[in-house]
């Protein structure tokens, strides 16, 4: 069954405090957004790459890529005002009669394990999502009040969510929700099941200057043992 993947990097990275969004700051190097590119490609050979920038950068991107020496093939579509939107721009570029994962594009860090092992269940079941346990004590608040919650029955969702074209597709011609916080979550509100996959502690995502140091100090760490 063909393959694509979605790369949402339309963000404008407010919490990183930087002058660019943070898909594009450097790791080691090299532009965040391009690792999440090269682990899908390199897990999928065949995989067709969408990535989703707003208009004002993708001349930027494209700058980048050329200094970068990346030519990996891959379409763009144009971000929308909310990640919903991006999202469905970027689908249009997309086939029902495929498997579609869509992927954070501030998650540089994601393993071809992880995406290969994503696609094969979603093949099976027809929507995936990863997720990983809290390892924190988690709190439930409510205006001034709160109460501990039991993190045994919580999970922190990923990405790349992966489903079949048709199902995928069909929940993003919904109209926009403000509760739909993932594509998991616009999938559900169609009726369909979403199966919950191990996800990977170290598929981070790169939201705050700190979670940079820590991309880095992973990065080297994978470099030193392969």
């Amino acid at each position: 069954m063909k393959k694509y993947v979605v790369i949402v990097a339309a963000g404008a990275g407010k919490r990183f405090k930087q002058n660019i969004p943070k898909q594009f700051e450097l790791l080691l190097g090299k532009p965040m957004l391009m690792y999440a590119i090269e682990a899908f490609y390199q897990a999928e050979p065949g995989i067709q790459v969408v990535v989703v920038i707003r208009d004002v950068f993708q001349n930027h991107w494209k700058s980048l890529c050329k200094s970068h020496n990346f030519h990996i093939p891959h379409q763009m579509a144009e971000g929308g005002p909310e990640r919903f939107h991006s999202v469905k721009n970027g689908l249009s570029l997309t086939s029902d009669d495929a498997l579609i994962a869509i992927h954070d594009g501030a998650r540089p860090l994601v393993s071809r394990q992880l995406i290969s092992n994503a696609f094969r269940m979603a093949e099976r079941f027809g929507a995936v999502v990863p997720v990983i346990e809290v390892s924190n004590s988690v709190r439930m608040v409510s205006g001034s009040q709160h109460k501990p919650a039991d993190r045994r029955n919580l999970r922190l969702v990923q990405t790349p969510q992966v489903f079949k074209g048709s199902i995928l597709k069909k929940a993003y011609m919904q109209h926009y929700d403000v509760n739909f916080t993932d594509d998991a979550t616009v999938v559900e509100a169609m009726g369909e099941k979403v199966v919950l996959i191990e996800g990977s502690i170290e598929n981070i995502k790169i939201t705050r200057p700190p979670d940079l140091i820590i991309a880095r100090a992973l990065l080297e760490s994978r470099m030193l043992n392969t």
